[in-house]
């Protein structure tokens, strides 16, 4: 067998519904089920999601948006000095660059700030504040921030600056004192979508102003609704898809500038292009440094400045980079030295020097490998405070949790699965304490096993590309749309090998009757070494098409593999133990010894756990924890293999069988050779066959030992006396049958299994143990029904 990473959770609705839609859209089965199993269950809601591109609400639902219009335009009639305050991640760089704009084209007088991650911390602040007063700013508007900023609108509003939030975290139990909120959750609001990205409030907000959807703006949109993770449906998709759409055409300089730097063709963006290859750009000037230049090139007209901005956020891009990859190899280390699993269901990891732009990012990487709440923090120890970022796991409501903890968090705020937080540096291990009590309340130990969403079985030959292309229908993809993850069980191999410089990833070809399906994994490539070659796999992925010198082929890119049935793995030709024991990959297995005289000591250095195994009895008795058996020296007799085969039910099975004396290829006399040479001692009244055995044998071309081995036999049967090498026939001796001669036995029986365990083929030798283990399993199930 091999284990899936996570546990497959499998949409299984009713078939007949896809059959009626896919008739009804003229669609392919695979992309029918695709909506069906999305909730998109009749005819009406499939084509809205899939040709609706027109979702949006009338931005006046909102509370708060007439305030908020009404007052922006008289500052911009009165030319009065704007602030646009906003925050240093992707998000609050685009929903900055769509106030600015929006503001900008309405000749306001209207500039930015956003505030210093290292020097001022998330969201608005009083200094800033105090400064945006003493340059004569009267009204400031927060975009993506400002929903707890509670004490800051008392200072705005001791300053006679007026104050307006648009934001769409998480609002906590009391408001901040403003003009207006501009929030899709706000209580009493008639909005009909919460799920806007802090982009898409500034979007509604431009909306409102203009009077109409600007959908200049919406590349900008696309960009920060993608990048935060928020919803990809309703009004968020319709944003996503159109915005793909404008930044496929974009004329921004800024943008084409940054795409020329990462050698990408605007025609070809996606929503992949935006959350692998833009954002991180965009985020990664401000996690570390200020997030200025981001806005800047967005909103540059000058192609030398724009060619200058984009060279610079590729080379902090590169730096945050190195600096991510530093931070999780130490955080690895702290959760491995200090805070093991068994102990904590929510990690809390943290150093001085630890850079706090990126800790999101190594915050994300361990849940990825540990699957546990995890919070990476950054000391400042002169300040005694420690900034961090957290990410959470279905199951775990981060807000919710570290509300429970204000008094320890005098900054916090964020999602259900990721917040942002500074605390004193004493309070950390209070805080560990409490959220690991409230994780071990609320989270099972089941629930610490990684989830995966699967859309949908399917068999190998639905993987087509005309079906692929179709599902193209369903982009973009993001959160609660995702790419579809799709199930192939019980699938051939083709071919496997490893691949890649440092053979770290893994190419198949899956086959099944006449279908066949190529696929790739990246980073799996360890796996080849746990998949034996007549496995049948069971592999979850998402389906693309593979172009290459203009011909397309469907693949699969491969997630995680399982294999649900016993596997063999072949080590007959090794003849060494210890080259065995680095040839398995297998930690926990149990090796089998049929003869103690194999069990050295420099093998029992290398080698976990063992069991010697002689005789039916100590089979009977073998009990491991272990369900991998190395089965490393060759068995005295095959029923000791079928005991103990019978006393365990083996995931895998690790084949060697090493045998230094092979019985096989010495000759197994026939009776042909029996009677040749009672002949033959019968014409010469006895015969020395220590001093002539050699040369008998080379004058009838055996070897000295069939020569021995017949003498053993014949005297077994009381056809001849040995006396001194010396054999002589007994004249009076019965007629018996050369299989009653025990040394005739065992070496026919050596000589046969020999046969089947090291000289059979691999399929042969496989046959051989599936019918032990079905006698096996039969076995058991007959004495479960039994009891």
């Amino acid at each position: 067998m091999l284990h899936s990473k996570t546990r497959w959770i499998v949409e299984d609705k009713d078939k007949k519904d896809a059959a009626i839609l896919a008739d009804q859209l003229k669609i392919t089965p695979l992309v029918a089920s695709l909506l069906v199993n999305r909730g998109y269950d009749n005819r009406e809601k499939a084509e809205n999601f899939l040709y609706s591109i027109d979702n949006f609400h009338d931005p006046f639902l909102m509370k708060g948006m007439d305030i908020a219009v009404k007052r922006i335009k008289e500052a911009i009639e009165k030319r009065e000095p704007i602030l646009i305050f906003g925050d240093y991640d992707a998000d609050g760089v685009t929903s900055t660059t769509v106030m600015m704009k929006t503001l900008q084209d309405m000749g306001a007088d209207v500039q930015f700030y956003i505030p210093n991650r290292f020097t001022e911390g998330y969201g608005p602040n009083e200094g800033a504040f105090r400064y945006a007063s003493s340059i004569g700013i009267k009204l400031i508007i927060t975009v993506d921030t400002g929903i707890a900023a509670v004490k800051e609108a008392d200072v705005a509003k001791e300053l006679g600056i007026d104050y307006i939030v648009t934001d769409h975290h998480e609002p906590g139990p009391v408001l901040p004192d403003a003009m207006a909120i501009i929030h899709p959750r706000l209580e009493g609001s008639d909005y009909p979508f919460h799920e806007l990205a802090g982009v898409g409030v500034a979007l509604k907000v431009a909306h409102a102003m203009y009077g109409e959807l600007p959908e200049q703006l919406l590349q900008f949109a696309a960009i920060g609704t993608i990048a935060d993770l928020v919803s990809l449906t309703g009004e968020n998709r319709a944003i996503a898809k159109l915005g793909i759409k404008k930044l496929k055409q974009t004329t921004n300089t800024g943008l084409k500038a940054l795409l020329k730097q990462m050698n990408t063709e605007a025609s070809g963006i996606d929503e992949e292009t935006i959350g692998f290859m833009i954002a991180p750009r965009i985020n990664a000037v401000g996690r570390l440094d200020s997030a200025d230049p981001a806005v800047e090139l967005l909103l540059t007209d000058d192609p030398d400045i724009a060619a200058s901005l984009a060279e610079e956020m590729e080379a902090t891009n590169k730096e945050r980079q190195a600096i991510v990859n530093q931070i999780t190899e130490e955080a690895m280390e702290q959760v491995e030295s200090l805070y093991p699993l068994k102990d904590n269901r929510v990690l809390i990891v943290g150093k001085e020097g630890w850079n706090p732009g990126v800790v999101g990012i190594v915050a994300s990487r361990l849940v990825e490998k540990y699957y546990r709440p995890t919070i990476v923090l950054g000391f400042d120890q002169e300040k005694g405070i420690a900034k961090g970022s957290a990410r959470s796991i279905a199951g775990f409501d981060l807000y919710q949790n570290l509300s429970t903890c204000r008094d320890l968090l005098p900054h916090f705020g964020g999602h259900p699965m990721a917040a942002g937080m500074t605390l004193a540096s004493e309070d950390v291990e209070e805080l560990r304490e409490r959220l690991n009590s409230l994780a071990f309340e609320q989270l099972k130990p089941e629930d610490l096993i990684p989830l995966t969403a699967v859309d949908m079985k399917i068999d190998l030959k639905e993987a087509h590309l005309s079906a692929i292309e179709e599902m193209q229908l369903l982009a973009p993809f993001g959160v609660d749309n995702a790419k579809p993850r799709i199930l192939i069980e019980h699938v051939e191999i083709g071919t496997i090998r490893k691949i890649g410089a440092n053979q770290n990833h893994l190419k198949l070809q899956f086959v099944k009757e006449e279908s066949n399906l190529d696929g790739i994994g990246f980073g799996i490539g360890e796996l080849y070494d746990h998949i034996s070659p007549s496995a049948k796999l069971s592999v979850l992925g998402q389906l693309s098409i593979n172009e290459w010198n203009n011909i397309k082929k469907p693949q699969i890119f491969i997630q995680d593999i399982a294999v649900n049935h016993w596997q063999l793995f072949d080590y007959r030709g090794i003849r060494n133990m210890e080259k065995l024991e680095a040839a398995i990959p297998a930690d926990s297995a149990t090796w089998i010894f049929f003869n103690k005289e194999s069990v050295t000591e420099e093998l029992v250095k290398l080698i976990k756990d063992y069991k010697i195994i002689e005789n039916l009895d100590d089979a009977a008795s073998f009990q491991t924890d272990n369900r991998i058996l190395v089965l490393a020296d060759f068995p005295s007799n095959k029923e000791i293999v079928q005991q103990l085969l019978s006393s365990s039910a083996p995931e895998r099975i690790y084949a060697s069988f090493y045998k230094q004396d092979s019985d096989f290829f010495s000759t197994m006399p026939t009776r042909d050779h029996f009677k040749w040479f009672y002949s033959f001692l019968a014409k010469q009244n006895g015969f020395d066959l220590k001093r002539y055995g050699g040369e008998l044998a080379k004058r009838q071309g055996w070897s000295k030992e069939t020569i021995v081995f017949m003498s053993k036999v014949f005297f077994e049967l009381n056809f001849v006396t040995m006396k001194d090498g010396f054999i002589s026939l007994n004249k009076n001796s019965n007629r018996r049958d050369l299989t009653e001669s025990p040394s005739f036995q065992q070496k026919q029986a050596q000589f046969s299994l020999e046969n089947e365990l090291i000289y059979s083929s691999y399929e042969q030798l496989k046959n051989w143990f599936d019918l032990i283990l079905q006698k096996s399993v039969k076995n058991e199930e007959e004495v479960q029904e039994w009891i």
